[in-house]
């Protein structure tokens, strides 16, 4: 098996169809899903065919208790944390294959610990003051495309 082109970190998500979604994209570039625990679903045959996602048995992810069973891993990646307010834009960071790409719950974000830790690759999405948040799946891609984008592509 190949290497993932990214891998994309769910932080403690609460909605199983933004998961879905999320699964989805990353079938579509070959990106890996991590899910921290703990999920606001279930991952059974049931709940994830109620949630749209059919296309699970292609999805390449893991359960796991912490951001840091994944750095663990992958010790040379750059973890990208992806949350409102950061100092820099989205579109600022320059992605490479591998990084890891760490969004928060849809109810809570990433709690200020990780922020600390990774402040100086912490990006966000412009918005106006009226928007407090973008939907988590549409952050997301949003992401991952600008990483392909950086890459000239997806790898043939």
């Amino acid at each position: 098996m190949t290497s993932p082109l990214l891998h994309i970190v769910l932080y403690q998500p609460d909605i199983p169809q933004n998961t879905g979604n999320i699964g989805r994209t990353c079938v579509a570039v070959g990106a890996k899903l991590w899910l921290i625990r703990p999920l606001g679903f279930q991952l059974d045959e049931r709940h994830l065919r109620r949630a749209g996602m059919d296309y699970w048995e292609h999805l390449d992810y893991e359960v796991v208790d912490s951001v840091a069973d994944v750095r663990t891993r992958f010790p040379n990646a750059t973890v990208w944390c992806v949350e409102n307010p950061a100092t820099r834009l989205l579109w600022q960071a320059e992605f490479q294959t591998g990084d890891i790409l760490l969004f928060g719950s849809e109810s809570r974000g990433l709690p200020a610990t990780m922020l600390d830790e990774f402040r100086a690759t912490t990006v966000q999405l412009p918005m106006r003051p009226e928007v407090r948040s973008l939907n988590l799946a549409s952050t997301v891609n949003t992401a991952v495309y600008e990483a392909v984008r950086q890459f000239g592509g997806l790898p043939e």
